[in-house]
């Protein structure tokens, strides 16, 4: 396994899926899926990023049976546990693709949706005009970002306890995630790519966190940061779980523990 900021691999989807996914992840999920199911019912719909499937599970629940649905990631190993919540019955159809370079005919879809990719795009002005490319006239793209670390308090104390074992050289992986927030700039590029409509909201959620330890090495484990972690000596990634916990745990008021989160919700039209 290497470091790579996008590389989720070996164990780490799973951890990532179990750990993180029922917290941070399916809420803002079930909005997704709501906000996709209003107005007129999309017949075709991609998925970028799909990661371990949790919002296209949302969307299939959703949508009506006839609405056929591609999720996409440039992981094969998340689509792996993705495909795992599906039925053989179930219209969803997984693929492996660069969300950057989308292998798809021009307006292939009339809507397309990203929770939480974006951020990890090396081109994000191209993968907005990829977007708007395998879009219909008049097709929807919606996706979110997640907004700074102060708004998102456990991603920064995931960030600074694991830069404190590593102080020479922190690992930078959860940079990333909380780093791609600004509004008027990620309008200007959908505005450059050709799209229009746009439309921002801010949505702030809570969830209550029973287990830290979990929820801990969700991060820990489920992430890039665990090669991060390994390639550097100092720590192993069962201490950094822990005070990660007992951070959390000092911040949130222990067990169960009220946890504050912030993302900010995107949909554009093309014209």
């Amino acid at each position: 396994m290497s470091g790579n900021l996008a590389d989720f691999s070996g164990d780490i989807p799973g951890n990532y899926d179990r750990g993180l996914g029922p917290i941070i992840f399916a809420g803002y999920a079930a909005d997704m899926a709501r906000r996709a199911a209003s107005g007129r019912i999309p017949s075709r719909v991609l998925e970028t990023a799909a990661g371990s499937g949790i919002v296209t599970r949302a969307l299939r629940d959703i949508l009506p049976a006839s609405t056929h649905v591609t999720a996409t990631d440039l992981n094969s190993a998340m689509l792996d546990i993705a495909r795992a919540k599906f039925g053989a019955d179930e219209d969803v159809v997984f693929q492996s693709a660069d969300a950057t370079a989308l292998p798809f005919p021009d307006e292939s879809f009339d809507m397309a949706i990203c929770q939480f990719g974006v951020m990890f795009y090396p081109d994000k002005d191209k993968g907005y005009r990829e977007a708007h490319r395998v879009l219909t006239r008049g097709g929807r793209y919606l996706f979110s970002v997640w907004d700074a670390h102060r708004h998102n308090p456990y991603g920064r104390i995931v960030h600074e306890v694991i830069g404190g074992f590593f102080p020479v050289d922190p690992p930078r992986f959860f940079e990333v995630p909380f780093g791609y927030h600004l509004i008027d700039p990620i309008k200007e590029s959908l505005l450059a790519a050709g799209f229009g409509e746009i439309k921002v909201s801010v949505d702030q959620q809570h969830r209550r966190v029973a287990d830290f330890s979990s929820f801990a090495r969700g991060f820990v484990f489920g992430s890039p940061a665990f090669d991060q972690i390994r390639q550097r000596n100092g720590a192993e990634p069962s201490e950094v779980q822990e005070a990660v916990a007992a951070a959390m745990r000092r911040e949130f008021g222990g067990e169960p523990g009220l946890v504050s989160m912030q993302a900010i919700m995107f949909e554009a039209r093309k014209a």
